[in-house]
């Protein structure tokens, strides 16, 4: 787990070096690594973007590969035609 302290100070610096990217803005989300959890294949990766928790589901080769660690800045990009949640009421 990383501190609330620390996920401010990243957070802080970060936007003091924002950059302008050819992808759409809306569907990238911009954050700080909070946790990972491996197993042999794979591997969920949680990253807080602004007040948004996303939660990325990936191989477990790709994190190594990455070197991704809880602290690190990182980017989830999402491409989805569709996603919806509903409960009755």
């Amino acid at each position: 787990m990383v501190a609330g302290s620390e996920i401010a100070r990243l957070l802080v610096e970060r936007k003091a070096r924002t950059k302008v990217t050819a992808g759409s803005v809306r569907n990238r989300f911009p954050g700080v690594v909070t946790e990972i959890k491996r197993d042999a294949l794979a591997a969920t990766v949680e990253i807080l973007a602004g007040p948004h928790r996303i939660l990325a589901f990936v191989t477990r080769e790709a994190v190594d590969e990455m070197g991704l660690e809880p602290g690190m800045h990182a980017v989830a990009t999402v491409k989805a035609t569709n996603v919806m949640l509903e409960l009755d009421g």
